[in-house]
């Protein structure tokens, strides 16, 4: 098939799979005579393989880790729990820090009367965080 069958059947647009392909994150696609990418079923089922990593939310290299993990039969189930651990701890993170800011607007957003008057507690707040943040 070429790059537009399987970019069809994978889910993956044709310009990430190109880019996949100079980051070799997958194998290039073998070329016809003419020079056009063919593609089997084993490249869509790893693009789609990708495509579900990167829907969960895990970076090219750990996708990278997580292929080459998946791809070798001898593999420690470990080792997958290890990556899949390591990203979710990132994941808590950003959640609680998007929690934090969240809470943090909720509260600006209250304060502030959003009427004609200059007065705008947001502002404040983000005047005073970045004198703060100039100090340090």
């Amino acid at each position: 098939m070429n790059i537009g069958e399987a970019s069809k059947a994978s889910g993956v647009s044709a310009k990430m799979i190109r880019y996949y392909e100079s980051i070799d994150l997958i194998k290039a696609g073998k070329r016809t005579d003419s020079g056009y990418r063919v593609y089997g079923e084993n490249d869509v089922h790893t693009l789609r393989f990708i495509k579900r990593a990167r829907t969960l939310g895990f970076s090219l290299e750990q996708i990278k880790d997580l292929l080459s993990l998946w791809q070798d039969p001898r593999r420690a189930s470990a080792d997958v729990k290890a990556i899949a651990r390591s990203h979710l701890e990132e994941l808590e993170t950003r959640i609680r820090e998007l929690t934090e800011m969240r809470d943090t607007l909720k509260h600006l957003e209250h304060a502030c009367s959003g009427d004609h008057r200059p007065d705008c507690p947001i502002l404040h707040s983000l005047e005073t965080m970045a004198e703060k943040a100039s100090c340090h």
